[in-house]
């Protein structure tokens, strides 16, 4: 038996004459939190997206453990269960409360007994902290609190990965300390992450691989303390100073 969660495969997606992923190959082993960074409109977020099959790939290969997930005939919605996923701008349903936005995709998609999701739903909400919020419909609750239920929802159906994209991006940076902290915990327990996110602190603090990506394809990777110490590659290094000198500034 393989380690490996999630794997690609060389793969590519184009919109036109923009290459968003170039012959771009990742594995993913169980329990590992990798980090993607690099400039806005790399291709970062489309990736992700591939790697979750909410965007098909034009080339190469996606697997989630042993199963090819861009073989035709694949049962999509059936795997994407296998997926949590996190988006960059905050998706909840404004008609539910913080419990039936966690609930909804349990009896919808993994087809659970109502008292069975209620509860797997309830330890979700208990674990990112936000149990206070159970009955709160999303125009009454903070983003960081709106971002935790994102995450509560995507932990309920116990994936086999979580993806996050830019999780904090959306939020105030007094709020984005509540999500972090929420990334943190999930970390502890072990639970397998691929994170597209700025947050440096965070990074240094958590991943264990960072993956310096730009236009369209992985430039560098290597661990916190690498990428801190001094990046390889030109485009690496001036990113990091940039990055770096703008965290130290706010």
């Amino acid at each position: 038996m393989t380690d490996i969660v999630m794997e690609a495969r060389n793969v590519y997606k184009n919109y036109g004459k923009l290459e968003a992923v170039r012959n771009v190959s990742m594995q993913i082993r169980k329990g590992d939190i990798k980090l993607i960074f690099g400039p806005s409109g790399s291709g970062k977020s489309t990736f992700l997206r591939c790697m979750a099959m909410l965007t098909m790939p034009d080339k190469g290969e996606i697997y989630l453990g042993e199963q090819c997930l861009t073989k035709p005939g694949v049962d999509l919605n059936k795997a994407r269960a296998r997926i949590g996923f996190v988006f960059q701008h905050i998706y909840l349903f404004r008609h539910l409360t913080a419990l039936g936005n966690v609930e909804l995709a349990l009896r919808q998609v993994l087809k659970l007994p109502k008292e069975e999701a209620r509860a797997r739903a309830l330890a979700a909400l208990k674990e990112v902290k936000v149990t206070e919020c159970m009955n709160k419909y999303p125009n009454q609750m903070s983003g960081g609190q709106q971002q935790r239920i994102g995450i509560a929802r995507a932990i309920a159906r116990n994936p086999d990965i979580i993806l996050l994209d830019e999780p904090t991006s959306a939020l105030d940076p007094e709020l984005t300390g509540e999500v972090i902290d929420t990334l943190r915990d999930l970390a502890k327990e072990g639970t397998t992450m691929l994170i597209v996110s700025h947050e440096m602190p965070f990074a240094r603090e958590v991943a264990e691989e960072m993956i310096f990506y730009d236009e369209g394809s992985i430039v560098e990777t290597g661990t916190p303390v690498h990428f801190f110490n001094g990046p390889h590659s030109e485009r690496a290094k001036k990113f990091m100073t940039r990055i770096i000198n703008r965290t130290t500034r706010e």
